[in-house]
């Protein structure tokens, strides 16, 4: 530090004894700070700066100590000169990232600071100087720079996404940015900064409103699958259908607010269409070969007729279905035997087409006669009456025909108007064609040949059945031979890969897989000819590839490959995949603005020490004390010298404590605490302890070991909300080498601790990241983060391990194993403590609890000269010893962030459940809402935010007593 030795004669500022003492105090702080700091002093402003300006200076050091500021900053000074005329105007100036090209630096690239210039004055008040405080910002400003080029480039991939991609902004769901596929699917309507309810009336009533709002409101991701949507592509058109795949991820602001939902979706209409078609035909397939089982069964046409009816009743959810045969000359039908539902009578006998309409016609052109509703057909509306007696209000009436003529009549028939679809009705036909076929035969054959007619029938039909599966199927089927060459394949592959049948026949299947996955398709192959879902590769015929999940089966020297085409399925994981990323990304700057704060709640303990120190000292100066001024002040310098330190560095947790290692009976430990956990879980939890017989002694600090039981009841308690048990065994256990090397430990013997719940429990993602500091699952105010982080830490140090087994809706049980001590064990009361308790004074009682020394003093001292008892404590567990050993207090104070595994709100929960109705004030470095969250506060709690005045401090005190009688 070559300010003191230097030769101050040679400058306008004269020799250093000769210098005012204004201007000497300004330069012991400068030169004791971290952060660069110039002075500026006198008409020259000659300047005087620290070891942490000289790599702002550069080469400009050692010759710009005592130089005039306008030398020194010669090529800027053009930029600061009007602001240091402000200065003296006795006018502060702040700036924030200035960009300048200095010389003398390591390179001369544009730097950019941030930087403030504060008036200094003089013994008789005038200004003669300035103080610049400086911080250079230009790996922030380059670092935001990128920022913004990244958040372009991701801009500019998101518009040319293949899937849709919109991102909503604010609880009314804004339209920031939507890309092509968007704008494509919705039909090019004007969209930002519109709200979805603005854009999209026609949804209303369709689930998707209230979607977003739930998923903005608990942010939790909603993914959905093949989900209807109507949409209107243009004003005064219908509406049309789409089926969508999306996913809704809320976004999450640098303090962890939720701010918008990103939207990320794909438009799967025509798969969904073709997979309801597979699914239609392979239904139909189905009720077909049903219907071929029950005809080859049925052995007079009553019975086939039946058999018809109830297949195709029981499937299209009518009143009745029959079979008949036509009289074209009376004009009647004959129906042997009809399906009926219940409640349904039945139409067997002899009917009369002329009693129920004239549609006879119609029949003998060999038309299907279908009225959705008997009293609008004009050919049945004058015989509505007699149909709906005959529960027939809706009707299909197909004839079937042989050689050309009208010999028999399928019918349905419903008791209330309904409208049939042409799918319907084909699958009606089927089975008419089908029947017929069979009753026919029936009644024109012998027993013997009719049997002979109905195999051969049926063979024809299974492998009429098989072809057009072959050839319908939208899915690579194929025979291979032994060699690996194509025998078979259908025209799915023309369809999927581009390639005709005759390019494959004869040819090896590996010529079309991918070049890097011939070598495992190859492995797998040889390993087993039964593969199911085995994924690979496949080239198109336009040199793309198609993922292809295969099953396959061998018989005869042959294989049998089915293969489906799950690149759509590939690439939607793949999107999925990379917003989970997104997330993930988002909840760690989430953890990183929880250290921050942390860093706040500490700056405000040292802002309270030192304005509290100020007060205290203006109040004994008033008094007259000065005897106590001292303490006073050397509490306020010793708050701002680690003040200025705190700037320089992150908050580090370190998961390193002092601990106080002594043998402990946890069976003694865990009766000693049984009243504290009985009243701390409520008279909703049942709670009870299972011992090993003994328990093994341990080697570890009882108080952190108190404390992390506490803190994993409360996190029981926390997840039984209704209710339930908790447990607390210990066990014996043994480590052989395997068994710790699986569990990281040293073999030898352990005792296991175990907190069982049987609450709603984790999953297991949740359980992964348990032990992360700041994690928690809790509501903002009801937990810090840190609790089984310190747990964690803790076993650690004292050579065990924590372990948690977790599954949702089945409980949590934490178990901690700590090694076996084998010395000596002695009791210890704790007597000190005891007798703090018996030694208090009468009176009000106050119980004061901050891990911050300076705040603690000043808080202990304001209340005892107005006359309160005060008993203090730097920590939760200190404190909970206090009131467990008998302390009875009228008022807690306490500081919500405090070390040890026990926190404020916590503390205040245990104390409540020692002495009901506790009067309790936190004081805390975080905002009041931040801390407690809204609704939280009980009767008799109140919150007092750092720093605040010693005044208000008192005035909060008397309230919370005069309010406890």
């Amino acid at each position: 530090m070559q300010v003191r030795s230097h030769d101050w004669s040679k400058t306008p500022l004269g020799a250093f004894r000769s210098w005012p003492q204004s201007l000497k105090t300004v330069v012991d702080i400068v030169l004791e700070a971290r952060q660069p700091m110039l002075v500026a002093w006198g008409p020259q402003l000659t300047t005087i700066y620290n070891d942490a300006y000289l790599p702002i200076l550069g080469t400009k050091h050692p010759a710009g100590l005592g130089q005039p500021a306008a030398a020194l900053w010669a090529e800027i000074w053009d930029v600061l000169e009007p602001m240091v005329a402000e200065v003296f105007a006795g006018q502060p100036q702040w700036v924030e990232d200035m960009p300048f090209a200095l010389a003398g630096g390591a390179t001369h690239d544009p730097r950019w600071f941030s930087f403030s210039f504060t008036p200094l004055r003089d013994e008789q008040g005038h200004i003669a100087g300035l103080l610049a405080s400086a911080m250079e910002t230009t790996r922030k400003v380059t670092l935001e720079r990128q920022q913004a080029a990244a958040r372009e480039r991701q801009r500019k991939l998101f518009e040319q996404a293949p899937g849709f991609i919109a991102i909503l902004r604010g609880p009314r769901h804004e339209f920031e940015f939507v890309n092509h596929a968007y704008h494509q699917l919705t039909g090019w309507r004007e969209l930002i900064g519109s709200t979805v309810r603005e854009a999209f009336p026609e949804i209303e009533g369709q689930g998707f409103h209230e979607l977003l709002d739930e998923v903005y409101r608990s942010g939790e991701r909603y993914v959905a699958s093949h989900v209807p949507i109507r949409l209107t592509p243009a004003s005064g058109l219908p509406a049309v259908e789409r089926y969508l795949d999306f996913v809704y991820a809320p976004t999450v602001g640098e303090t962890g607010e939720i701010t918008g939902i990103f939207v990320e979706g794909h438009d799967v209409t025509e798969a969904h269409l073709a997979q309801q078609a597979l699914h239609s035909h392979a239904r139909r397939q189905a009720l077909l070969i049903e219907l071929g089982d029950r005809l080859r069964d049925a052995q007079s046409p009553a019975e086939l007729s039946f058999a018809a009816g109830e297949i195709l009743g029981r499937t299209l959810d009518v009143s009745r279905a029959g079979y008949g045969t036509i009289d074209l000359t009376e004009e009647t039908i004959t129906i042997e035997r009809d399906w009926n539902a219940p409640g349904i009578r039945s139409l067997a006998g002899v009917l009369h087409f002329r009693d129920y309409g004239r549609y006879i016609e119609n029949l003998r052109r060999g038309e299907t006669v279908v009225f959705a509703d008997a009293e609008k057909d004009p050919r049945t509306a004058f015989r509505a009456d007699a149909l709906k007696a005959i529960s027939a209000q809706s009707v299909v009436n197909m004839p079937i025909t042989e050689d050309g003529c009208f010999v028999a009549l399928l019918y349905l028939n419903h008791a209330t108007a309904r409208e049939w679809t042409d799918e319907e009705l084909a699958f009606v036909r089927e089975v008419g064609e089908r029947t017929r076929a069979v009753i026919e035969r029936r009644r024109a054959e012998q027993e013997v040949r009719e049997l002979t007619a109905s195999l051969e029938r049926k063979v024809e039909e299974r492998t009429a059945e098989r072809d057009r599966i072959w050839q319908n199927s939208r899915d690579l089927l194929a025979v291979v031979d032994a060699s690996g060459l194509f025998l078979r394949v259908n025209p799915a592959w023309t369809a999927i890969l581009g390639y005709a049948p005759d390019d494959l026949l004869g040819q090896h299947f590996l010529q079309w897989v991918w070049p890097a996955d011939q070598t495992s398709t190859l492995e797998a192959v040889a390993a087993s000819q039964r593969l199911t879902g085995f994924q690979n590769r496949y080239r198109h015929h336009d040199g793309t590839l198609r993922w292809i999940s295969w099953s396959t089966s061998a018989e005869d020297g042959l294989v049998y490959a089915y293969g489906r085409d799950v690149t759509a399925e590939r690439e939607q994981a793949e999107a999925l995949r990379q917003t989970q990323e997104q997330l993930l990304q988002a909840q760690k700057m989430e953890a990183v603005g929880q250290l921050t704060g942390g860093l706040a709640h500490d700056f405000n303990n040292l802002l309270a020490g030192i304005s509290g120190s100020l007060d205290m000292m203006q109040a004994r100066i008033d008094q007259g004390r000065t005897d106590q001024l001292p303490r006073y002040l050397d509490g306020a310098r010793d708050a701002a010298r680690r003040a200025a330190a705190l700037t320089h560095r992150l908050l580090a947790f370190s998961r390193r404590q002092t601990l106080d290692p002594r043998p402990v009976d946890t069976h003694r430990l865990i009766g000693g605490m049984e009243e504290l956990v009985r009243r701390t879980i409520g008279p909703a939890v049942a709670w009870g302890v299972d011992h090993a017989d003994p328990p093994w002694i341990i080697l570890v600090d009882a108080h952190q070991l108190e404390n992390a039981l506490l803190n994993l009841c409360i996190n029981a308690r926390d997840a039984m909300p209704e209710g339930g048990e908790l447990r607390i065994g210990t066990a014996n256990r043994r480590l052989d080498e395997a068994s710790a090397r699986a569990l990281d430990l040293a073999p030898g013997d352990y005792l296991e601790l175990t907190v069982s719940d049987t609450g709603i429990g984790m999953p297991q993602e949740v359980v992964a990241r348990a032990f992360e500091p700041f994690f928690t699952t809790k509501p903002l105010g009801r937990g810090t983060g840190l609790g089984l982080s310190m747990i964690y830490g803790f076993a650690k140090q004292s050579g065990g391990r924590v372990q948690i087994r977790s599954q949702p809706g089945e409980g949590t049980c934490v178990s901690l194993l700590l090694p076996r001590h084998l010395g000596e064990f002695s009791v210890d009361e704790r007597r000190t403590t005891l007798a703090a308790v018996a030694d208090l004074p009468k009176g009000k009682t106050v119980l004061v609890v901050d891990d911050e020394p300076t705040v603690r003093m000043l808080v202990v001292d304001v209340l005892g000269d107005h006359g309160f008892s005060v008993l203090e404590a730097s920590d939760g567990g200190e404190a909970l010893e206090l009131l467990r050993a008998g302390l009875r207090t009228d008022l807690l104070i306490t500081d919500v962030g405090l070390p040890g595994g026990l926190n404020g709100r916590q503390l205040a929960d245990a104390a409540r459940a020692l002495l009901p109705g506790q009067r309790v004030l936190f004081i805390t470095g975080f905002a009041e809402t931040s801390v407690m969250g809204s609704g939280q506060l009980e009767p008799g709690m109140q919150v007092l935010t750092k720093p605040f005045v010693i005044d208000q401090l008192v005035a909060r005190v008397r309230e919370l007593l005069q309010d406890a009688g």
